[in-house]
């Protein structure tokens, strides 16, 4: 099996990136994650491997920026804690999350309330990020 199957996952899971968000960021299923929690997890993981492409597809039409910019060299991502998930329609929630990250020898968190929404705007219904409110 090739190391990058083998590669834990920058979600923090435990399990291998391929087993786990690496299986919505590649192929037909790349944009099925099956809940918010998943979304974001997904999205943390993109962040960190740069995928630009993942993080576009999965950003709401109505708040997506124009550009997203590649990490700065030498950011390190140092993890990522869920601290809630929280249901707040059938087609909505939220999860509270703390990433951490480091870059020129300064670390950083960001604490974000993310909100989802599950809409059909491309046919098949999945999650998107909408936006977050900073802690």
């Amino acid at each position: 099996m090739s190391d990058a199957l083998l590669t834990a996952c920058p979600c923090g899971s435990g399990r291998p990136l391929a087993g786990c968000c690496g299986r919505w960021h590649a192929g037909p299923l790349h944009l099925q994650a099956p809940d918010a929690e998943s979304l974001m997890r997904s999205r943390y993981s993109a962040y960190v491997l740069d995928r630009l492409d993942y993080l576009r597809d999965t950003w709401h039409p109505r708040t997506r920026p124009e550009d997203l910019t590649p990490n700065p060299p030498g950011l390190r991502w140092l993890g990522l804690e869920v601290r809630r998930h929280r249901v707040t329609a059938p087609d909505q929630a939220e999860v509270e999350f703390v990433a951490r990250s480091k870059l020129g020898g300064r670390a950083h968190r960001l604490h974000e309330t993310s909100r989802f929404e599950r809409a059909a705007l491309e046919g098949t219904p999945r999650w998107y990020y909408v936006d977050g409110d900073l802690r």
